[in-house]
């Protein structure tokens, strides 16, 4: 079946779902959707994943054998989103199998938004998600703050594979480049293997518009500019990419 997303991924392209639930994954529908509709990953947040677990009734057994040793609402909620995404990491292994084996075929959970202002604590959780999933093509979204910066170079150095997010800016997305280089430099200098580490930059897109279009209208008269920053921040971003990722250093 040649369907258009079967096409982008002809084109080099890497198609993922933005959601993630135990419904799609016991019904067979991500399987499905990697058949038909060429899905090569999976993202999630804890946003997503409340909204999974407080519809139906997929994740009351394990609710209540989690809840029995646990009170911690947080642990609660690691414990559940946890089998999900690896359950998920087993289900799109086969893409990481086959595809230059970790080019494709990841599936991303993030450490507490709460966390975005704290470094080390970033850094913990982060480290403990990988340990407790523990599979290769495992994601862990950090966010590309301030102090999620040296977070993003330590789990690199550490050779963990990280999915930095909340990239709005160009200058913010070259300093999350420079932090994800410095971790590989660190990994390499400490004998690690830099193949071993396939992260991603998340620039965002559609708030981009979605803010500068709000600004338009404040304006007025501007209607001709609405939906155009975003993309043309993209391809700026893309420029910076290709001036980043060669030379000597690289």
């Amino acid at each position: 079946m040649s369907t258009a997303l079967h096409q982008l991924g002809e084109h080099g392209q890497s198609v993922w779902i933005d959601f993630l639930s135990r419904e799609i994954l016991r019904s067979g529908e991500l399987a499905r959707m990697m058949r038909e509709d060429a899905v090569s990953g999976v993202t999630s947040n804890p946003t997503i994943f409340q909204k999974a677990i407080s519809a139906g009734d997929a994740y009351d057994d394990q609710l209540r054998d989690v809840v029995e040793r646990e009170h911690d609402l947080k642990e609660t909620f690691i414990q559940l989103a946890s089998k999900d995404v690896r359950d998920a990491c087993d289900l799109v292994r086969s893409v990481w199998d086959e595809r230059c084996r970790g080019c494709d075929g990841y599936v991303s959970i993030e450490v507490d938004p709460n966390l975005a202002d704290d470094t080390d604590a970033s850094v913990a959780e982060a480290q403990r998600l990988h340990e407790l999933i523990d599979r290769p093509n495992l994601y862990v979204k950090l966010p590309a703050t301030r102090a999620g910066l040296p977070a993003i170079e330590e789990m690199i150095a550490r050779g963990k594979s990280t999915n930095v997010t909340l990239i709005f800016s160009l200058e913010r997305y070259a300093e999350v480049a420079e932090a994800y280089i410095r971790g590989l430099e660190r990994l390499v200098e400490m004998g690690g293997d830099a193949n071993s580490v396939s992260s991603v930059a998340s620039f965002f897109v559609s708030r981009v518009d979605t803010e500068a279009d709000r600004r338009l209208d404040e304006l007025g008269g501007h209607d001709d500019l609405k939906g155009k920053l975003a993309i043309a921040n993209s391809k700026l971003a893309y420029q910076h990419y290709k001036d980043i990722f060669a030379g000597e250093r690289w």
